[in-house]
């Protein structure tokens, strides 16, 4: 029995030291190893937001998490702005819109990303904004916005609290929620962390806990503040997912033992540039610019006279490599190569030669082994610098 290759923008594959770490006797959720498990972990993840405040660990998806975000800030009748490039941005849309807010949106082309200058433009038309929302990066485009510039022109032109869809960009981008003035940020498991699906991380400013406090939320399972009050007992205040805080410690491990988060910032920009080299070997073209591409997934458009679906379908059948097909519009228009989390070089390597494989069989017009001399390269090229 062959293993799928799952090159997904998630879920991504499992460590076998984090799988282990989740297979451990449970634990009761009330009990000091589970404080000591928690507080240790939660405190071990700070790096990977690049922040000092604490990281509450949710029971759910990611979307859960923005949910929360969104509930716990805001009140119906606020006015917000969501700054959507994508089908994740457009999430953040339908979640306020639910809530009642009066939603200003700033909609770029799918593939495009918003630029400090557009988003200072448009909150200069705009006044008394409650919260501004940004997808970081655009899991269905492999967009990666400039979400620190983005802060600057929150800050520039508004009191408005600062709210980030992190779920495929925290632990493979860069992130620096402290110093890029972010107030919520959130990420789920199920991406770059490595983990399994049914956790989501979560931080928040000292800014927005202060509006937190004062905001009238309806929220029970989602109030953060009840979050915050039990994250200084070391514990949840709802039944958490234990088995997935005792994969996260194991994720953190492997962080480490890579040489610290930077490392893996550095190997997953290696990957992103693999991807894109090889492509641009193969004369397939891509969905976004380099500029604002994204380290964790490429969108990689529909090779001229290809039938996607049916080579997305061979390329699983025959070498049991997994992509993901576009979302929404972009859909039949590109597929999306995931290269976050348990990934590295030599998986790119791998997946960009079955993709040539699959080519051949579908007699695409091509140099055989182009892709891979391409990515061997810059593979190649990032050693020699270490």
């Amino acid at each position: 029995m062959y293993p799928n290759i799952l090159r997904h923008p998630g879920p991504t594959p499992i460590p076998k030291k984090v799988e282990l770490a989740m297979a451990q006797d449970m634990i009761s959720h009330r009990s000091a190893e589970f404080v000591e498990l928690y507080r240790e972990t939660t405190e071990r993840v700070k790096p990977v937001f690049g922040t000092k405040q604490d990281i509450l660990l949710l029971p759910s998806g990611g979307t859960a998490a923005l949910e929360a975000a969104v509930v716990n800030i805001t009140s119906p009748g606020d006015e917000v702005v969501v700054v959507t490039v994508g089908a994740f941005g457009d999430y953040f849309v339908s979640i306020c819109e639910k809530y009642g807010l009066n939603v200003h949106k700033l909609q770029k082309e799918w593939g495009e990303a918003c630029t400090k200058e557009e988003l200072g433009d448009f909150l200069k038309t705009l006044s008394n904004i409650k919260a501004v929302f940004v997808t970081y990066n655009e899991t269905s485009t492999g967009v990666l916005n400039p979400v620190g510039q983005l802060g600057e022109a929150v800050r520039e032109h508004s009191d408005a609290i600062f709210i980030v869809d992190g779920v495929s960009a925290i632990g493979g981008a860069p992130a620096k929620m402290d110093e890029w003035g972010i107030d919520i940020l959130v990420t789920g498991s199920q991406k770059a962390m490595m983990l399994p699906p049914g956790l989501a991380l979560l931080a928040v400013s000292e800014k927005a806990w202060k509006v937190i406090e004062s905001n009238d939320s309806s929220a029970y399972y989602l109030s953060l503040l009840s979050y915050r009050e039990w994250n200084e007992k070391g514990m949840t205040p709802n039944t958490p997912a234990v088995s997935l805080i005792m994969g996260l410690s194991a994720v953190c491990d492997l962080i480490e033992e890579e040489g610290g988060f930077s490392k893996t910032v550095e190997r997953h920009k290696v990957m992103k540039n693999m991807v894109r080299k090889s492509m641009n070997a193969l004369s397939i073209d891509l969905l976004t610019t380099d500029e604002y591409a994204s380290p964790t997934i490429t969108a990689i458009r529909t090779p001229e006279g290809l039938d996607l679906g049916n080579y997305l379908g061979h390329l699983k059948k025959k070498y049991h490599l997994d992509f993901a097909g576009g979302l929404g519009p972009l859909q039949g228009k590109i597929f999306r190569f995931g290269h976050m989390g348990y990934c590295f070089p030599s998986d790119i390597l791998e997946a960009v030669s079955l993709m040539e494989a699959g080519l051949q069989d579908f007699s695409y017009p091509f140099e055989p082994g182009a892709g891979v001399k391409a990515a061997q390269e810059v593979y190649l090229s990032s050693v020699k610098k270490q």
